[in-house]
């Protein structure tokens, strides 16, 4: 069971506790928080209370999300674009639009389900809603994802990605023209308190590095090389909107008036590791989308 406890602040006082909660997490949606509280699995100063309690200040929230084993994550026959495959890993090319995982709202047509069908034997670190998951890409960013087989390869990747010795290289098309032909974005990211259900650079946040390169140049945007040095949750379109070029299409960091994609233009087309048994050092690369393709070639014209 997973346990949490949220102590309210003056900027909290007074919301209605099912939509506060939601910016906590961003998995969170508010129907699955109101049936959290209806089944007693939250708590204020140690009592259950209704979805339209309005928090107080210095209130000790307390949640507790039972365990996921309820929750039968189906196969399904989904068409899955497997770069490599062996006894302890898959690394997937997973398109735009796709949820990695089941989530409230999202429990068909995620890698998850295709990959329960596609092999038996997934890592049980991360349950049974994340079976084999190491990292994720966002539902609109495409490309490169490694996935552990068993749960010595999970950890062995895991740690890898902790220590930075993995290589996530990201290609993307940004707004505006960005002058240096290579630079550095360390700058840390933590959860806007403004709105909660997105990332910032903040003072109190965690450590965060990516490296880019200029790639091409057009009247008003950037095709640009995006190299992670950290994996924090929307790293790279944080740290670009930060630097005031956002990447475009994205629907939360950018602007409303932009290129005809769906969700930001976005892929991560490099992925390296060495292999949690054998210690070869991997690397693949997966080519862009055609959405992406057809956008440089109408930015070239």
């Amino acid at each position: 069971m997973e346990q949490y406890e949220f102590k309210i602040n003056e900027e909290q006082v007074s919301e209605r506790i099912d939509k506060l909660m939601t910016t906590f997490n961003p998995e969170w949606s508010r129907t699955q928080v109101q049936q959290w509280i209806k089944d007693g699995n939250v708590t204020v100063n140690g009592d259950t209370v209704k979805t339209n309690y309005k928090v107080q200040l210095n209130d000790t929230l307390e949640l507790e999300i039972p365990e996921p084993e309820l929750l039968e994550v189906e196969p399904e026959p989904i068409d899955l674009d497997i770069v490599y495959e062996d006894e302890d890993v898959i690394v997937v090319n997973k398109p735009r639009g796709m949820v990695v995982h089941p989530a409230p709202g999202h429990y068909t047509g995620t890698l998850v389900n295709g990959l329960m069908y596609h092999c038996k034997d997934l890592s049980g670190i991360n349950g049974v809603i994340r079976p084999g998951i190491v990292h994720r890409i966002d539902k609109d960013t495409s490309g490169l994802l490694m996935v552990a087989k068993n749960d010595v390869a999970h950890e062995s990747l895991v740690e890898q990605l902790k220590a930075k010795t993995t290589k996530r290289i990201y290609k993307a098309i940004a707004h505006g023209v960005i002058a240096h032909d290579v630079g550095t974005i360390e700058a840390p990211i933590g959860r806007d308190k403004k709105d909660r259900q997105s990332m910032t650079v903040t003072e109190d946040g965690r450590d965060a590095v990516t490296h880019f390169t200029v790639l091409e140049r057009f009247e008003n945007f950037t095709y640009v090389q995006c190299e992670l040095e950290t994996g924090r949750t929307h790293q790279i379109r944080v740290h670009m909107k930060y630097i005031d070029f956002p990447l475009a299409g994205d629907p939360k960091y950018g602007p409303k008036k932009t290129l005809d994609i769906d969700g930001q233009a976005l892929h991560a087309s490099v992925l390296g590791f060495v292999h949690p048994r054998t210690k070869e050092e991997l690397v693949f690369e997966a080519p862009l989308p055609q959405e992406m393709v057809k956008l440089l070639e109408e930015l070239r014209r």
